[in-house]
């Protein structure tokens, strides 16, 4: 383990209402400056929309895209510029517009499945 393990990877918990919790974790050369912005941001709550197989909520945050990507693997965090929300891709479905790629979900993805528009969902960071 190198000695900027901890800053690199920041770990964080998704809080779903009525559900449980998720754990994820953000990979800082990702998109060093929205995950810095989003960290200090912590916690952030929203109420979560569905999109195909994509949970996403919107969050204060007005940020262009950086490195975004038009595609993402199954467990991805990313962040939405376009709508200004943080999105969970528990599925095989694909962002509407490129999205900047912040991390991963690291256990209960499941969760997601499960989650009704309208929930809260809560990002804080994760008590190491």
């Amino acid at each position: 383990m190198s000695t900027d393990e901890g800053v690199s990877r920041i770990k964080v918990k998704f809080l779903i209402e009525g559900l449980g919790e998720v754990e994820g974790e953000l990979v800082r050369f990702l998109a060093p400056r929205t995950i810095d912005t989003i960290v200090r941001k912590l916690p952030m709550e929203g109420r979560a929309a569905i999109w195909k197989e994509e949970v996403y909520f919107e969050v204060p945050l007005k940020m262009g895209e950086e490195k975004a990507k038009p595609t993402v693997e199954e467990g991805t965090i990313a962040f939405w510029p376009m709508g200004s929300a943080l999105c969970v891709f528990y599925g095989k479905s694909q962002p509407y517009s490129p999205v900047s790629i912040l991390g991963k979900i690291t256990s209960n993805l499941d969760l997601f499945k499960q989650v009704k528009s309208g929930s809260t969902i809560k990002v804080v960071l994760a008590s190491t």
